[in-house]
């Protein structure tokens, strides 16, 4: 059975945000612009596993999440599992989000996803400050989060067009 170009190009762009997941884990671009601006960078890969978790979970599988989460672990040389976890947990926060909520919109998701910056960075610290030396700095850590929260509407809306685009796809 020979499969329609149409369904190709929709099981392509529905691979999108796996495909963006893994090549920020891979490539170790990093979304830090101190060149520019000494304190501002913030953690897409949240943004993705928060977003796709919650609008549209067949799209990420739990074990995409897991290994893309070691990748990064391996590329950053942090201790196997620290990503992983931290990626885990906001998957978590957004699945019980999705269960409990019937009618989502984006100032919804926006101060949910506080609650799951919060806990992954919460298993992010528990897991560095036991099992490493690596020296956190809060400061860094607050200033990351508190862009990742700001910048979270703008992908929001890029995601739900591109949601969209799917829909329209298929």
């Amino acid at each position: 059975m020979a499969i329609s170009s149409k369904k190709l190009t929709t099981y392509i762009l529905g691979l999108g945000p796996v495909i963006l997941l893994y090549f920020l884990s891979i490539t170790e671009t990093s979304t830090e612009f101190s060149n520019y601006f000494e304190i501002l960078s913030f953690n897409l890969q949240l943004i993705i596993v928060y977003y796709w978790t919650l609008k549209a979970p067949s799209m990420l599988g739990s074990g995409n999440i897991f290994f893309a989460g070691v990748v990064n672990d391996v590329i950053m040389g942090f201790p196997l599992g620290t990503s992983s976890l931290t990626y885990l947990v906001t998957a978590v926060v957004a699945t019980y989000i999705r269960n409990v909520t019937v009618n989502t919109s984006l100032i919804t998701d926006w101060f949910t996803f506080l609650i799951a910056i919060f806990f992954a960075n919460l298993t992010y610290l528990i897991l560095i400050s036991n099992f490493t030396d690596i020296i956190v700095t809060y400061l860094d850590l607050f200033y990351n989060s508190f862009f990742t929260f700001l910048f979270y509407p703008i992908f929001w809306v890029l995601f739900s067009s591109y949601k969209m685009l799917l829909k329209g796809a298929s």
